[in-house]
């Protein structure tokens, strides 16, 4: 007999590992409604402050996943792969490596999230191209993974739905930083997805949620060993988030970014390094290279030839877009009525970003949400975000600003300008990726 919630929310607030079939209880109660929401504040808060061993969160992690459906790609003749990201600046990195992947024989049912706090999110950029579905008809997704190779949808009601309730809790009740909590909502809707193998990439930086190097990396262990202990070939980049990844922020302009770094038109160096380096890992993982020089240069020849171009085409139109969304991007995409120069305060070389600061200034334009009700717009933004090390004058443009109205201009104007640090010198540029791990 499975025991009562309040005796599972005791065995742990004491210090006590759950067994599985406890865990595997209490998420039955969250899918039925049978445990109501303060025993899962409770809960939540127990394992905040008592943690979870390896065992109890690849528990957790199997009972959220199986709370709902699993996508089943067995039908297919590729391997089924995907990334995650635990969220930054600028980071339109899955934009482009979806179709990098899928040209290079990879399958890609990318399941993404909408922005959350200072950073962006996928599904939000993707929705400022007209037509463009999130959540197509299952039949859909089924025949864009198996002909295109690739589609960046949103998850379903149905994938891991006993999350989806635990979360909501944990935002109201200071518990979201709990890394078992965190490791298992992100790794029950990828293990919901079908996948054959997961590529994770952790930031840390004073853009990321985990800014601390040391968190970042203990949140991208556990990661990888808790979806290798579910049975999900899962390995890790842990990557930097000091800057913004691209040199724009904001849902159309990340997405026009996009679509110059894949037609070769422009291409931020720090972006093709990360983005260049997942494919690379994504394609090992998948089997469909030995080794990580050998797959960057698969991706890197799909990236030149225009055929991951052609993917991401294909995808578009898929879902709803227009078929020409490539050759037209700027006739489509929404522009704002104010475009404003941030000059630079002093002359010198740009020494430091915070990163947290620039995505901020991208939701106070009204790019991202203070609630999860608000509405956005797609038009707003920042682009040509002067990188570190990069030498400028005083009065130089540092940024430019796309606003809606004078008084938002005004102050994106003030926080990006303050968000720089220029000083004499010069400044060595480190290397994107940090380390590989799993």
């Amino acid at each position: 007999m499975a025991p009562l919630p309040q005796e599972t929310i005791r065995h742990k607030r004491d210090g006590g590992e759950l067994a599985p079939a406890a865990i595997a209880a209490f998420v039955e109660g969250l899918s039925t409604g049978r445990i109501g929401e303060g025993q899962i504040g409770a809960f939540a808060m127990a394992v905040f402050l008592k943690g979870m061993t390896r065992a109890e969160t690849v528990a957790l992690t199997l009972a959220l996943r199986d709370s709902g459906d699993v996508l089943d790609w067995s039908g297919l003749d590729r391997p089924v792969v995907d990334k995650h990201s635990t969220g930054g600046i600028g980071d339109n990195v899955s934009l482009m490596l979806a179709p990098l992947v899928a040209a290079c024989g990879g399958a890609v049912p990318m399941i993404s999230g909408r922005g959350l706090g200072h950073t962006g999110g996928t599904l939000d950029k993707l929705e400022a191209i007209p037509g463009y579905d999130v959540s197509p008809d299952p039949g859909v997704l089924t025949r864009l993974v198996s002909t295109v190779g690739c589609a960046i949808v949103a998850p379903t009601g149905r994938l891991a739905p006993a999350d989806g309730r635990l979360y909501a809790v944990r935002d109201v009740t200071a518990t979201v930083e709990s890394v078992p909590l965190i490791v298992s909502s992100i790794l029950s809707k990828k293990l919901a997805a079908g996948l054959g193998a997961l590529v994770l990439d952790v930031k840390t930086g004073s853009g990321a949620f985990m800014a601390r190097e040391a968190d970042a990396r203990a949140l991208a262990a556990s990661l990888v060993e808790v979806a290798n202990g579910a049975g999900l070939r899962t390995s890790a980049l842990l990557t930097r988030m000091d800057e913004a990844l691209a040199s724009a922020a904001g849902n159309a302009l990340e997405v026009a970014n996009a679509v110059r770094f894949l037609s070769g038109a422009h291409r931020d160096a720090r972006l093709e390094r990360v983005t260049l380096a997942l494919a690379g890992q994504m394609l090992v993982s998948a089997g469909l290279a030995q080794a990580p020089a050998q797959a960057e240069r698969m991706a890197r020849e799909a990236l030149v030839s225009g055929r991951a171009l052609e993917r991401f085409s294909a995808m578009v139109a898929g879902l709803g877009g227009p078929a020409d969304f490539v050759e037209r991007a700027d006739a489509y995409l929404p522009a704002a009525p104010l475009v404003r120069d941030v000059p630079a305060p002093r002359s010198g070389t740009v020494v430091a970003v915070d990163a947290r600061a620039l995505g901020l200034a991208v939701v106070a334009l009204g790019g991202g949400r203070t609630r999860p009700q608000d509405g956005i717009d797609p038009a707003v933004g920042l682009d040509r975000l002067a990188e570190i090390g990069r030498e400028v004058t005083r009065g130089e443009p540092i940024a430019r600003v796309h606003a809606a109205r004078e008084t938002q201009a005004e102050a994106a104007l003030a926080s990006v300008a303050a968000a720089y640090r220029i000083a004499e010198g010069t400044v060595a540029r480190a290397d994107p990726v940090v380390d590989r791990i799993g």
